[in-house]
């Protein structure tokens, strides 16, 4: 089972899963039982299948840690956190988070690209 914990203590994710103001991208780590690499992968993919089919989704990528690292991060592309949402809130999805090894967390946050001058466009 998956164990959700916010990111950021003074901004809560359900809290970001309101906005509707633009497109967000979904940073979400997991840190995955020793050994359980592999069923976490197998889980995320049928999670990714289920939020592909969802409106307002755009895209995803999940990236593995290097050198025996237990850490996941999946960087998801959505028109909103709304979107997002709407999605999560389906009971089929809540049924998916059981699929996670046992003692897997997952810290979801949602981000905005930003402009640095020089460096990064939004």
């Amino acid at each position: 089972m998956l164990e959700l914990v916010d990111l950021d203590e003074t901004t809560q994710f359900r809290t970001q899963l309101q906005d509707d103001s633009g497109p967000v991208v979904l940073i979400n780590t997991f840190t995955v039982p020793e050994g359980t690499v592999e069923q976490a992968v197998a889980a995320w993919k049928i999670d990714a299948e289920y939020f592909r089919s969802r409106p307002g989704y755009i895209s995803t990528q999940l990236h593995a840690g290097i050198a025996g690292s237990r850490v996941l991060v999946n960087v998801a592309v959505w028109e909103t956190g709304a979107h997002l949402g709407r999605a999560i809130s389906d009971p089929a999805f809540a049924k998916a988070m059981e699929n996670y090894p046992d003692g897997t967390v997952s810290r979801p946050h949602l981000f905005r690209k930003l402009a640095v001058p020089g460096l990064c466009v939004d």
